[in-house]
Order: C-alpha cells, then structure tokens, then sequence
C-alpha cells in the first residue's frame, strides 16, 4: 500500500506547513505591489510599458537554470535518503551478525553484546545529531552508559568514537575466541560501511550549491519578476498586480523547493525523517534482543530447577 494514499487531494493542495509558501509570499508580494506601482504609473500617463523588456531574461534560460537548481538539490536529498537506507540495512546485518556469531560463555558476555547492539543505535544517533551540529540528547543517553555519555560530550565527533567502540569489541571478542577471523573479517568490514555512509552524508552536508550560482540565479529571478509589470501593463492595465504576483508565486516557489532540500538532515518538514528512521533501528534492535543464538554456552536456572531443588 503507498504511503501517500491517505493524503487528500484538496488537503494537500491548501497545506500550510511543508509547504514553501511562507518563505515565498513576502516576496511575491513585493513584486506584485511593484506591479501595482507601475499600473498607477501608467494610469496616470507616463510611459512605462516597454514590451522589449521581455527579452532581457529569456524564459527558457531561466528556466533550465531553475530546472538544474532543483535536480541538483533533488540529487542531494535522495543521495542522503539512500544513504541512511544503507545505514539501517547495515545497523540490522551487523546486529544480527553480532547477535548470532559472537558467542556467550557467560552471562557478562550476553550483557556486552546486548550493550554493543545498543551502541549501534547510537551511532545512528550520534550521526544524527552530528550532521545536524547539535548536542546529544536524553534518548541518546539512554542507549549508552552514563561513562559513554559523558565521554562522548567531550568528543568532536562522537559517531567515529562509537566505531571505534564496536570495532575494538570485535576484536577482543575475536582475541578470546569467541569468533573466528572470518567473521571478524565480515563483522569489520559491516563497520567500516558504517563509517563511508558517516562519510558521505558529510560530503552532502559540508559541499553546499556553489554560491556564485546561487547568486547569479537570484538575481535573475528578481531581475525577471520586477521586469513583468512593463511588458504586461498596457494589456491587463489592473490586473498587472495579480498576474505579477502569480508568476513570481511560482518562480520564487521553484528556487525556495531547491533550497529546502539541498540539506535533507534538518528539522524542516521536507527533509528526512531522521528521528523516525533511528527509532526504527532502535526497535529492530530491542526485536532482535528477544531472540536467543544458539551459540549461548551458559543458561540460566530456570524456575522448574529451583523449585525442584528447593529444600522440603
């Protein structure tokens, strides 16, 4: 079933939030009441319609330049949803991973892997915050240690200090025997694809659209939509406002789409969900936690031991 089946037509079409209509109406309206002035101009007499201006910004340069403005955003924003599907797809095969291969001779070895299952989540976490330049927060803290957390509120980058975490417990697991090298091998090479998605998110989020461009395409918007009222003003004379306003509705609203989601990792409601994505890893791995390997060496008494063994 899609998942926009239950977004209405008519709901949608008059959406506020998510929308980029309150970044784009101020200006709008800037151009229609520049529109508006130009109408009272001509009303009164002086000689502001000038048709020719219409070839000052030829429609179709501006408008492959909005079409590569907003595929080269679009471009952006997809990369980094497929990025954090490759993280989630990576986080459930090296838990799995961990969960099946590393095996238990204690109890505490249950608890160690039960804890580094949990910092995969925060790494999940922790990349969030990271690529959103902000602290960590309580539902972070709550998947790692109270000595984890601390340490890692000193750390630049927290997401490559929880790598190292998981990386350094494979290896010791690996160092007392509770894997073997080809899994190491496996279980390293999981982590290390951890660390390329870290990677190529921060190339998305730190190689923003070439500001030269960014400015040279503002400027021909505005040049165009303050050019609009001279060329309509002697055929809609009143109506110039409006349709000044329209026009510029839609062009503003193109470059504003583009600008909303060239950055897809932060809290506006067309970039990505983020928070639901980690609190889905973070339940596939309390899921996972509930299954029990078979290669568990220890058990626990049961109820029927105890009970049988008890004295009479």
């Amino acid at each position: 079933m899609s998942l926009f089946k239950h977004r209405p037509w008519f709901r949608v079409l008059f959406r506020w939030r998510g929308s980029v209509v309150p970044a784009v109406l101020p200006r709008s309206l800037i151009c229609a009441g520049f529109g508006l002035f130009i109408t009272y101009l001509y009303q009164a007499g002086f000689s502001v319609s000038f048709s020719s201006l219409g070839n000052i910004v030829p429609s179709i340069v501006l408008g492959l330049l909005l079409v590569f403005r907003t595929n080269t955003a679009y471009e952006r924003f997809w990369e980094g949803r497929k990025l954090w599907g490759q993280l989630v797809n990576t986080n459930r095969n090296l838990a799995r991973q961990i969960w099946v291969a590393v095996q238990e001779n204690t109890a505490s070895d249950c608890d160690a892997k039960v804890h580094h299952l949990h910092l995969l989540v925060a790494f999940a976490r922790a990349m969030k915050h990271h690529l959103r330049c902000e602290p960590l927060d309580e539902k972070f803290a709550a998947v790692v240690s109270t000595e984890e957390f601390a340490k890692l509120q000193t750390m630049q980058h927290p997401p490559l200090e929880i790598a190292f975490w998981i990386a350094d417990y494979l290896q010791a697991s690996f160092n007392q025997g509770r894997l073997n090298a080809y899994q190491l091998t496996t279980l390293h090479h999981q982590v290390d694809t951890l660390v390329d998605v870290l990677g190529g998110c921060e190339r998305i989020l730190k190689t923003p659209i070439p500001l030269a461009y960014v400015i040279h395409l503002k400027q021909l918007l505005l040049l165009y939509c303050l050019a609009l009222p001279f060329q309509m003003v002697s055929v809609l004379e009143w109506w110039t406002a409006i349709a000044v306003g329209i026009i510029s509705f839609a062009v503003f609203g193109i470059e504003q789409i583009g600008i909303e989601i060239e950055n897809p990792f932060g809290h506006d409601p067309n970039d990505l969900p983020l928070d639901s994505i980690c609190d889905t890893m973070q339940r596939n791995i309390e899921d996972l936690i509930t299954l029990k390997p078979d290669n568990c060496r220890w058990h626990e008494p049961d109820a029927a031991t105890t009970t049988s063994s008890a004295p009479v």
